[in-house]
């Protein structure tokens, strides 16, 4: 059984203690949760991407237990070690979590494990998946996507007690979709006799990918957009849905990621909304002698909302509550920018693995 780390001063810790801003490791790296515990982070989450970046951080461990994987069960496939390896690393970041877990009554302290990412389209078979998943620890939390299929997943998994993470989600209509899709899972499983209490549903806003994409329409388009602007997409897509969770009485808490820039952690301080931010962040983000402020009430400057709206047309259906319906979120470039780049990780990783059970044999 894991302690509980002892407390490091810093700008994310004191926000941590301070307000209702939680914040999450974006990676699954032994050293870099350490480091965010001690420094107040509640959670942990993981991809194929994360997986790979993981895999060449720590060769050291995982190199031998891959050998040793492919020793053990001869007849596993390169696919079968790969999901080995990420059921591994889950579960070892859970158990780090674990403490955090117990303490806060299975409220925080969870480890976000995603389904395979070429199931995107498939409901019964993520399902599948996720329940193997719900199951690896107590304070495991599994990814879906907010596909039109992924949302028929995690409401079914939510209904099974599992609490579930919304991915690759960048819109205020993906969003209310998986809030209502969870409420509907919990009211089931409240009618079923189950209990509810320390499930902990998050839905991810993944704000500086679908900066990214603003930015790649303005190029594409040759659209002459305020730079500034692009900046602030995905942090008005997170206040919003914040305030209509909170308006709707939705049990799921936003979550934002995919950092680009200072903003996306300084303008959420405040809220009460997660924070998933990569090592790399947090350690600019505490390395900062900057007084902390609430600014997550504070409007986005409707200057470059309208902007936004008025010069990109993915802005607003992204910003409006009915500017997608869920038949048009696989279609949004945002969500198949992101698909694209998880499969093709996943696949990455699956090479990686293919390397360690098949070294090159002309390589001394």
């Amino acid at each position: 059984m894991h302690a509980v780390a002892e407390a490091v001063e810093s700008p994310l810790g004191k926000m941590a203690r301070t307000t209702p801003t939680e914040y999450w490791n974006d990676s699954c790296a032994l050293a870099e949760l350490e480091y965010a515990i001690e420094r107040g982070a509640v959670g942990a989450t993981s991809n194929p991407t994360i997986v790979g970046e993981v895999l060449k951080k720590e060769a050291d461990v995982w190199r031998p237990r891959v050998q040793q994987i492919a020793r053990e069960k001869p007849r596993a496939s390169d696919v079968d070690i790969t999901w080995q390896v990420v059921e591994e690393m889950a579960v070892r970041g859970a158990a780090t979590l674990e403490p955090i877990h117990r303490r806060e009554h299975g409220r925080k302290g969870r480890l976000s494990i995603q389904t395979d990412p070429t199931l995107y389209r498939d409901p019964e078979r993520m399902l599948e998946q996720g329940r193997r998943f719900g199951s690896l620890a107590p304070n495991m939390q599994v990814k879906f996507p907010a596909t039109a299929a992924g949302l028929a997943a995690l409401e079914e998994a939510t209904s099974l007690g599992i609490s579930i993470n919304a991915t690759v989600s960048f819109t205020v209509p993906q969003a209310l979709a998986v809030g209502a899709a969870v409420e509907r899972g919990l009211e089931q499983r409240e009618r079923a006799g189950g209990d509810v209490a320390e499930m902990s549903p998050v839905c991810t806003i993944m704000m500086g990918r679908l900066d990214d994409w603003m930015k790649a329409i303005a190029e594409r388009e040759d659209i002459a957009v305020d730079p500034a602007a692009t900046n602030w997409a995905g942090i008005a897509v997170v206040k919003r849905v914040a305030a209509l969770f909170r308006d709707r009485g939705y049990r799921t808490r936003p979550l934002a990621a995919a950092y680009r820039h200072r903003l996306h952690w300084t303008e959420l301080v405040g809220g009460d909304v997660t924070l998933t931010m990569p090592h790399q962040w947090q350690r600019r983000f505490n390395a900062l002698a900057i007084e902390l402020e609430d600014r997550f009430d504070d409007p986005v400057p409707p200057v470059y909302v309208e902007e936004l709206l008025m010069r990109i047309p993915d802005f607003e259906r992204a910003y409006e509550p009915d500017g997608l319906t869920v038949e048009e979120f696989d279609g949004y470039g945002a969500t198949i920018r992101t698909l694209r780049t998880f499969i093709a990780s996943y696949w990455d990783l699956v090479r990686a693995v293919d390397e360690i059970v098949l070294p090159n044999p002309d390589a001394r």
